[in-house]
């Protein structure tokens, strides 16, 4: 009688549900859902209205099945320019970005880029008289011109052989008449406004020049910083070179500045500190006391007081001078970020300053750098390579980039800046201890393993035994999580104490360069390595390893993934291949890329609750869908607007929430709606 009210309370349960397709997969939304609607019966579409709160400005109404962009805000700021008439606008070039303008003296940021095809931004430029004109100088694309405060940009490249661009310089009295410094081409001129350049590199004896300063009195004289042969003048526009280094010590030149009152002094930033010159580069002086940091890369002095100068340097953040370089003293509070590239000063108000940072965008001062504050809203383009989400807590995520960790709280509305013991913090691996996910590692390029015990806020290197330090991926053990592997440039090494210390376990491995790690969820000893020479599999954690690359015909492996309820199931992502499935534990393989375009797959990703729906990042191409287990895929790029995607999460307790990490474009999230039913587990079956 039990078993036959059961079946009736089944039966009607899964017709109730019918009734209400389709459903949400999953649970609450992205952050704080404030309401959905469904669409009309028998529309067939799959879009309902999801209000989804972004953290900056509000809360942005999307359409689900559509990424919406999380951020983190901020980026690497390759050059920063001001309006001298109007400084409260000024521009931001980027590296991938392409240019930012602020119109508020930093308080918000949108990208200008149309008709800016290179984004990879190098130095800027704005025209002094009429400051809507400004260039942008690309890694690839030579120089655009905007003549509209960057709206639209249009190449202006003629006779520019060398298009990576990494420095300009503006006449002020004629600034038809500039100049470009290249990375491999020397000076090049132009005397019309970019529409028409020549080579002047008579006397330069170094093609690689990386800063330009010009005599403000007399644009006549103009100095070049080149890499390696130091300081070159010319006299005569650029007609002829000579080399000023008598005193430098130091040839890589990376920043240059006149004194805007006494053009015969001027400074140069090298990898060996600031030097003076007071004879118009005649002779040079170190002028470094104090500078705990002697890497420099960028210059700025008080346009109305000019023996207060400014230094950003690579790891050390921004020093101050008030006695021409005599000494420095450090001015970082609240400066997040302390590799600056560039720094830029109100001409009207050189009390506020700005410094563009190499991950965290740009900070504003207004009391001549003593403190800092963020400014950066607006400003996405980071290079997020690697995401773990808090299995137990998923609105706590990770963003680890070229240059920084990032975590949210708060699903990804708003982010920080968690680096705290990090050096340089390259990262491309993450992972979450599954059972204390306050204990999370970052896996670095040339630093090694970081971890933490506080949830991220602090971080510190655990690389006893690790002697290869390029780390691209790492994986914990579910069942012994203080048992952890990391694939590096010199194999796969192993921790059995939480990463206190590691142990090379190489013994079969044929190739150094190990780019992923997959373990088996219910049989942790089983373990796998993605290299170029394809895929190898280890039954005995780690121990020994054998080749599993049957009918692998593309072996250059750069993503793995199990499927978590049948680990004999498993995929790779090869470099030009696609996507391969072994149902074998790697045995054998076959291609499963039917509707799959872009072929480069950096990262894969299963729903944990429905293992036949898996993610491709791929390279160009955005994200792929699959959900019949790789057989078909679809591309899943609504609102997505950067296409190189290196990494994928799947929220483990609401799977129908994917984040993507995108070069260039930061973090995105996406909710997938599907016509499914999930009935509760005591009603699935009678």
């Amino acid at each position: 009688m039990h078993k036959r009210v059961l079946n009736v309370v089944w039966v009607l349960t899964c017709l109730l549900a019918l009734v209400l397709l389709p459903a949400f997969d999953g649970g609450p939304g992205l952050a704080q859902e404030a309401a959905s609607q469904a669409p009309s019966p028998g529309s067939g579409s799959a879009n309902q209205l999801v209000q989804l709160s972004t953290g900056r400005g509000g809360t942005a109404s999307i359409v689900a099945n559509e990424w919406i962009s999380l951020g983190p805000e901020g980026g690497d700021i390759s050059a920063l320019v001001i309006d001298p008439q109007k400084p409260d606008i000024l521009y931001a070039g980027t590296s991938g970005g392409g240019v930012y303008r602020s119109t508020n003296g930093g308080a918000t940021w949108s990208a200008v880029n149309t008709g800016l095809t290179h984004t990879r931004v190098w130095p800027l430029a704005i025209d002094p008289q009429n400051p809507s004109i400004l260039y942008a100088g690309t890694d690839g694309g030579g120089v655009f011109r905007s003549t509209d405060g960057g709206a639209n940009w249009s190449a202006v490249n003629t006779g520019l052989t060398e298009p990576a661009v990494s420095a300009l310089a503006i006449d002020p009295q004629n600034p038809n008449i500039l100049y470009a410094a290249t990375d491999g081409g020397g000076v090049f001129r132009s005397a019309n406004g970019g529409a028409n350049w020549s080579a002047v590199n008579t006397g330069l004896t170094s093609d690689y020049v990386y800063a330009l300063a010009i005599n403000p009195q007399n644009p006549s004289i103009l100095y070049a910083g080149t890499d390696g042969s130091g300081v070159f003048r010319s006299t005569d526009s650029g007609a002829n070179w000579s080399a000023v280094n008598t005193g430098l010590t130091s040839d890589y030149i990376s920043a240059l500045a006149t004194d805007p009152q006494t053009p015969t002094t001027l400074y140069v930033g090298t990898n060996g500190g600031v030097f003076r010159s007071t004879n118009g580069g005649d002779t040079w002086s170190a002028v470094n006391t104090g500078l705990t940091d002697t890497n420099l890369r960028a210059l700025a002095i008080d346009p109305e007081t000019p023996t207060t100068l400014y230094v950003g340097t690579i790891d050390g953040g921004v020093f101050r001078s008030t006695d021409s370089g005599a000494s420095w003293s450090a001015v970082n509070t609240g400066l997040a970020h302390t590799r600056i590239n560039a720094l830029a000063i109100n001409p009207q108000a050189p009390s506020i300053l700005y410094a563009g940072t190499g991950v965290g965008g740009v900070f504003r001062s207004t009391d001549s750098g003593a403190t800092w504050s963020v400014a950066s809203t607006g400003m996405i383009h980071a290079n997020v390579l690697a995401l773990a989400i808090d299995p137990q807590t998923p609105t706590t995520l990770y963003a680890g980039t070229s240059g920084s960790v990032f975590r949210s709280t708060d699903g990804g509305d708003n982010w920080r800046a968690a680096n705290t013991g990090l050096t340089h913090a390259n990262v491309r691996a993450l992972a979450i201890n599954p059972q204390s996910p306050d204990t999370p590692y970052v896996g670095t390029l040339w630093d090694g393993v970081f971890r933490s015990t506080d949830g991220g806020d602090t971080w510190s290197a655990v690389n006893t035994g690790l002697t290869h330090t390029n780390v691209w991926a790492l994986a914990i053990d579910p069942q012994t999580p203080s048992t952890l592997y990391a694939g590096t440039n010199g194999g796969v090494f192993r921790s059995t104490n939480g990463g206190d210390t590691w142990s090379a376990v190489n013994t079969g491995l044929t190739h150094a360069d190990v780019r992923a790690l997959a373990i088996n969820p219910e049989t942790p000893t089983t373990l796998y390595a993605g290299m170029s020479s394809g895929v190898f599999r280890s039954t005995n954690g780690g121990t020994t390893w054998r080749a599993v690359n049957s009918s692998l015909t593309h072996t250059d492996i750069l993503a793995l993934a199990i499927n978590p309820e049948t680990p004999t199931t498993l995929y790779a992502g090869t470099n030009g291949g696609g996507v391969f499935r072994s149902t074998n534990r790697g045995d054998t393989w076959r291609a499963v890329n039917s509707g799959l375009t872009h072929t480069r797959i950096w990262t894969l990703a299963i729903d944990p609750q429905l293992p036949s729906t898996l993610y491709a990042g791929t390279g160009g191409g955005g994200v792929f869908e699959s959900t019949d287990g790789g057989v078909n895929w679809s591309a899943l790029n609504a609102g997505l607007t950067y296409f190189d995607v290196r990494a994928l999460a799947i929220d483990p307790q609401t799977p129908t929430t994917l984040y993507a990490g995108t070069i260039d474009g930061g973090v995105f999230a996406i909710r997938r709606l599907r016509n499914r039913v999930y009935l509760p587990l005591a009603l699935r079956s009678p």
